[in-house]
């Protein structure tokens, strides 16, 4: 074959390339989604379904944020599943809530139970908590004086409701006060149940505790 003939060889292969279509964009997020599933398999209480995304999940793992009428109905969603506690009782044992503030366990392929009794709460990978931590998470906003600075001197107060109800729905399920946001949903997710999250709100309320002093 001589030069001649490798140029036209050349140019018809071109020709044809372009002639393709290429992928849509739902088409290469399917092709994406594919090859992630078959590069997880189910092992212990880690299973493949993880990898399903609802609907936040989806638009804050997009290529551009969600528009704003997407991030009002993830939170109108999420904040519709939120669950109050039963008997309207808020707070439980502050100490029990530091020992689930500073636990990080749960949740991976390695523990025998997905059992909300199994987790913790891992507040620490994120906050800070007491001033006296060394090391401590930023992703988030620190803990340090949370009841103290929204001035929640007494839960039962009607003045702090509004607070109250709004820290505990923020643990059910973040997403109802911030659609993109990483805060795991304790409630809504069944990592933790109720008495776990009184605990917890105990721990970032109460007067007695710790963080409030």
């Amino acid at each position: 074959m001589t030069a001649r003939h490798h140029i036209a060889v050349i140019a018809l292969i071109a020709a044809v390339a372009a002639c393709a279509s290429a992928p849509t964009s739902s088409e290469l997020d399917q092709q994406a989604l594919a090859a992630m599933k078959a590069s997880f398999r189910d092992q212990g209480i880690a299973k493949v379904d993880r990898l399903d995304q609802d609907l936040g999940q989806q638009a804050c793992s997009a290529a551009t944020p969600p528009s704003a009428d997407t991030v009002k109905r993830i939170e109108a969603d999420a904040l519709a599943t939120i669950r109050w506690p039963s008997g309207g009782r808020y707070l439980g044992d502050w100490r029990e809530g530091e020992k689930l503030a500073q636990n990080g366990r749960g949740m991976t392929w390695t523990d025998a139970s997905a059992s909300p009794k199994d987790n913790g709460a891992s507040c620490y990978n994120c906050h800070q908590i007491d001033k006296k931590e060394i090391s401590f998470g930023t992703i988030g906003p620190s803990l340090w004086n949370y009841g103290k600075l929204r001035g929640v001197k007494d839960v039962a107060d009607p003045s702090a409701a509004p607070i109250v109800q709004y820290t505990w729905g923020k643990l059910w399920n973040s997403k109802a006060y911030a659609a993109c946001s990483n805060m795991p949903r304790f409630g809504h997710k069944g990592l933790l149940d109720e008495d776990q999250l009184r605990h917890l709100m105990a721990l970032l309320l109460d007067p007695k505790s710790p963080v409030n002093q």
